[in-house]
């Protein structure tokens, strides 16, 4: 790690930004114009991170440059053109809808540097944690200056978007103070879980199609439907990366395997199985035994990692993320049918099939 902000960071691998699988249900011809939107929503990111200061400039171009699907902008973008074909006069091809982009994923990117440092996590996107390249200081003020340009780019967006905006930050901080004091007092672990969920993921990609809404000019009856969506997609979301953290190997995931678990981050998997262990279960209780004991060896991790991913309570992991894949859906059940509303559905099938 390097002493101080003097030290240059290392090039961290640029990402590819693959295009969604779920624009190919739009056509080639809404598909490349939603390509385009991206692009320009890639350079307004490059543009408003910018920063006089060499440290700063390193530090908040970062984890831009290493790479990411830009899921929460191209939900916007999607949404926009769903609220303009479903609202006449309204302009999916508005530069604020571009902006709109611009402000989730800036959001987005200062939680990915304070919660790395939360949890201590050593690699993201694939590269070293921007906490393990500088310090904790430096990645913490990093996430603040982000946030910072992300409200200074939503004041142009009006003053609704500004209050959506520090709506959806304070929920996403909420969500992260709430995992850490863990459930109250006879509180259900698992409904305690959920709601963490709904803060710290599903808030932002809720705000996703009310941006999308406000910077088009569309119909405020689609802001519920696509709020609601993206509050039970982004829990999907989460559910799934629960599993992934298990289950996958550190070239999928970016992240070393059993990482939340070394770090004892409560998951689905790992409250499941402490329901089980409590109802008597004694191979639940035998591997709640090895998560309780020192995973500070890369072997105890492993033995314990293996023996969870083993037992029933992964597949039910991955039917409560499909539940909540399947209530998204069914958010935008009174919504007309087409090309766009199928790409939704395909994102939220998409979400849980990454973990089978």
């Amino acid at each position: 790690m390097a002493p101080s902000g003097e030290a240059s960071a290392p090039s961290a691998q640029p990402g590819t930004q693959p295009k969604p699988g779920a624009f190919a249900a739009v056509g080639a011809d809404l598909s490349a114009n939603l390509d385009r939107q991206l692009e320009q929503v890639e350079t307004l990111l490059n543009e408003t991170v910018r920063q006089t200061s060499r440290l700063a400039d390193e530090s908040s171009r970062y984890l831009l440059s290493a790479g990411g699907k830009r899921v929460r902008p191209s939900l916007v973008l999607l949404a926009a053109q769903w609220a303009a074909q479903l609202t006449p006069g309204a302009d999916a091809d508005s530069f604020d809808v571009v902006k709109a982009g611009a402000v989730v994923e800036l959001t987005h990117l200062a939680t990915l540097y304070h919660d790395d440092v939360m949890d201590e996590a050593p690699v993201r996107r694939g590269a070293p944690a921007a906490h393990h390249v500088w310090n904790n200081s430096v990645a913490i003020l990093t996430g603040d200056v982000l946030l910072a340009r992300a409200s200074s780019l939503c004041s142009e967006l009006g003053p609704r978007a500004v209050l959506l905006q520090s709506e959806t930050f304070e929920r996403l901080v909420l969500g992260q103070l709430s995992e850490y004091t863990g459930p109250e007092d006879e509180a259900d672990p698992i409904a305690h879980h959920i709601r963490v969920l709904s803060d710290k993921t599903g808030s932002l990609i809720a705000a996703c199609g009310e941006f999308a809404v406000l910077a088009s000019g569309g119909s405020p009856e689609l802001v519920e439907p696509l709020r609601e969506y993206g509050e039970n997609v982004g829990v999907a979301f989460q559910l799934a990366d629960d599993i992934i953290d298990l289950a996958s190997d550190e070239a999928d995931s970016g992240k070393t395997p059993g990482t939340d678990l070394r770090e004892g981050v409560p998951t689905m998997p790992t409250l499941l199985l402490r329901r089980e262990a409590a109802a008597g279960d004694s191979e639940a209780q035998r591997i709640v035994e090895l998560l309780d004991a020192d995973l500070s060896s890369d072997e105890a991790l492993e033995a314990a990692r293996t023996a969870l991913v083993a037992h029933p309570v992964m597949e039910a992991a991955r039917a409560e993320a499909r539940r909540w894949s399947a209530k998204a859906v069914d958010a935008l059940r009174d919504l007309p049918d087409g090309p766009i509303k199928s790409a939704f559905e395909l994102f939220a099938a998409g979400v849980v099939n990454r973990v089978g």
